[in-house]
């Protein structure tokens, strides 16, 4: 009976789940579901919750654009924070050159001198759409764990892609591994790239999932990490940098996706369907 009441209060303590935002799938089947890709078990989110709170990094994929992901994204940041203490969170929409601009907003957060432009204060990208990250790093700016950059900085992204440098380890530089990015990259850019920018491209994709696995592993732990999906599979992005690194171990992937999306139990450890997005074709114009 004590442990029964233990369970319930720890079930109690979790956030609300927010309201589901985008049009598309209300009504599908997967729609809610978290699934622990290894055995096919569905799980609820406290459980979900429980299983992450013990791993000292997470690695949290995203679809940029959809705003689920960035909604849930928050109230996971919010549950663990009721499991265990929050040790950092790193995010792929902060380079480098930002960092002083985010410590020095957190401080004045916390000395009660708002910025006026919260945004500008922190240098932000307009690539990233505020509307959606905003409440993310409102929340992770008030909270006592550090907000850490996890993508290169604009200058050498350059730099790699004018003279792209070896790239160390056996797991990241395996055949299939830049073969599936390499298609990746095709696609995303509607496959008009001329074949002879394709290996610049690669290597400032896994420049920027190696600046990942470092930046995770000189962060305060736990860590969580937000980037984009490709980023975070266990198959192709930052893992892989991990194990090369020598930390193949303690790492836990959970993705994020639209109801009918395909994840593999070899590219995340757990999988969260969400409503979709209307369809959209990206190249219609560019064809």
């Amino acid at each position: 009976m004590a442990l029964l009441l233990l369970l319930a209060g720890c079930q109690a303590a979790l956030p609300p789940l927010p309201d589901w935002q985008s049009p598309e799938g209300r009504q599908h089947a997967q729609l809610g579901q978290i699934i622990e890709l290894s055995s096919g078990r569905h799980l609820s989110p406290a459980q979900l919750v429980e299983r992450l709170a013990g791993s000292p990094r997470v690695l949290v994929g995203e679809q940029h654009d959809n705003p689920d992901h960035h909604a849930l994204q928050l109230w996971l940041l919010q549950a663990l924070a009721a499991r265990r203490a929050q040790g950092s969170l790193l995010l792929e929409m902060l380079g480098p050159d930002q960092q002083d601009k985010v410590e020095a907003t957190r401080q004045r957060l916390a000395d009660g001198q708002a910025p006026a432009d919260l945004p500008a204060a922190l240098a932000w990208q307009p690539g990233w759409d505020w509307a959606l990250y905003g409440p993310v790093v409102r929340h992770a700016l008030a909270q006592p764990y550090p907000t850490l950059p996890a993508n290169l900085r604009r200058d050498e992204v350059m730099s790699i892609y004018r003279q792209p440098p070896p790239l160390a380890g056996a797991q990241s530089n395996a055949p299939p591994v830049r073969q599936a990015l390499l298609q990746q990259i095709r696609l995303a850019h509607c496959d008009k790239l001329p074949d002879s920018q394709l290996p610049a491209m690669l290597a400032v994709q896994q420049q920027r999932d190696r600046r990942m696995a470092e930046a995770l592993l000189a962060a305060p732990p736990p860590s969580l990490l937000l980037a984009g999906a490709y980023h975070v599979r266990r198959d192709l992005g930052v893992p892989l940098h991990l194990a090369d690194l020598g930390h193949p171990q303690g790492t836990q992937v959970l993705m994020l996706a639209e109801v009918g999306s395909r994840v593999g139990a070899g590219q995340a450890d757990y999988l969260w369907y969400t409503p979709a997005l209307a369809e959209q074709d990206h190249c219609a114009g560019i064809r």
